[in-house]
């Protein structure tokens, strides 16, 4: 992993970006690195925009938002016009390419995936986010696979574990597919 980084997970309320960027902070504080996380959502439930923002450092976090993006997880359309401008030439992009028709363009690399239809494929669209999370760590160099699996563990309701483990190993399959 860069020694300091920064990643945006995004795109509309209810999509569950909250949970996916603290299960995130989780997985890179176990590995011992320092997580600024933060949230933005309009004051619509469902449907408005949604972001979960970490600022990551091996030492210490030096301003704790975002002014530059190492790493967006794009899961619908609407939530592109932030990021857009805040996209490092050299940043990993991942788009849910059923909800993202126009994807944003640059040198950056992008991967198209489909982390909503296979959730649904796994009987819950509500896990895109975990299936998205997979794919991210699995094409970076973030934390370890198994970091992350462990924070999901820890972090989900015993009622859902099985779920949100298949969708994180959803997530790597499809990283893998690539």
């Amino acid at each position: 992993m860069k020694e300091d980084c920064q990643i945006r997970l995004a795109g509309t309320g209810g999509q569950g970006l909250g949970l996916a960027g603290r299960l995130l902070a989780d997985a890179l504080v176990a590995q011992g690195m320092r997580v600024a996380q933060s949230q933005t959502y309009e004051p619509t439930s469902r449907g408005g925009a949604s972001r979960s923002d970490l600022v990551v450092a091996r030492d210490s976090v030096d301003y704790p938002l975002v002014t530059r993006l190492d790493y967006l997880v794009l899961l619908d359309q609407s939530a592109l016009e932030d990021a857009d401008e805040l996209l490092d030439p050299h940043a990993l992009v991942i788009i849910d390419a059923d909800r993202v028709p126009a994807p944003p363009q640059g040198g950056f690399a992008m991967h198209a995936l489909h982390p909503t239809a296979s959730a649904r494929q796994l009987g819950n669209p509500r896990v895109a986010n975990v299936v998205s999370l997979g794919a991210l760590v699995s094409l970076s160099s973030l934390c370890d696979f198994e970091t992350l699996e462990q924070a999901v563990s820890r972090s989900t309701p015993p009622k859902f574990r099985d779920l949100n483990i298949a969708a994180l190993r959803e997530g790597q399959r499809l990283a893998k597919a690539l």
